[in-house]
């Protein structure tokens, strides 16, 4: 009866360690991320959470934003980059891919000789900056200076 009850309690404490040996095992593990950095790339590769679009013209992945920026003619005092178009030209200047605010963009190319691109009924006008005319229609305009724009400041840093 000694050994059985020697047995059972050698069994107990053994147990029992192997319980904690878990539990302790389980907390000091760390918790995975199942976030995978780079999962937002879109089919060229262009990582969308760091600002990157495809480029038809360029053929790279490019910032958009990082081009001239023509402002809605409904809302011309808009802060909100999401809200403006975008113009990046080709070295040679012939060429000009606009991106619009809902991620869609186009190819305008040279018409003549004239300062102005075109693509089915979009004309980009190089006048007083750059606008953007669908079907004759004034939708986007800008002062043609390249980069983002704060309204209310003449300084670049935005300090007085």
């Amino acid at each position: 009866m000694k050994n059985l009850l020697l047995l059972f309690t050698i069994a107990s404490i053994f147990i029992s360690c192997k319980l904690n040996d878990a539990t302790e095992e389980d907390t000091k593990t760390p918790v995975k991320d199942s976030t995978i950095v780079g999962a937002d790339k879109d089919e060229n590769g262009c990582l969308a959470s760091a600002g990157y679009t495809w480029s038809k013209l360029n053929k790279e992945c490019v910032k958009a934003f990082t081009g001239i920026q023509l402002n809605p003619t409904d809302n011309a005092a808009t802060e909100d980059e999401t809200l403006c178009a975008y113009v990046l030209f080709n070295e040679d200047g012939d060429k000009a891919e606009i991106f619009l605010p809902d991620d869609k963009s186009f190819i305008v190319s040279k018409s003549g000789s004239e300062k102005v691109w075109v693509f089915e009924d979009y004309q980009l006008i190089a006048q007083n900056g750059y606008q953007l005319k669908k079907a004759g229609q004034l939708v986007f305009s800008g002062d043609g200076e390249i980069g983002n724009k704060v309204s209310g400041s003449d300084n670049p840093d935005g300090q007085e």
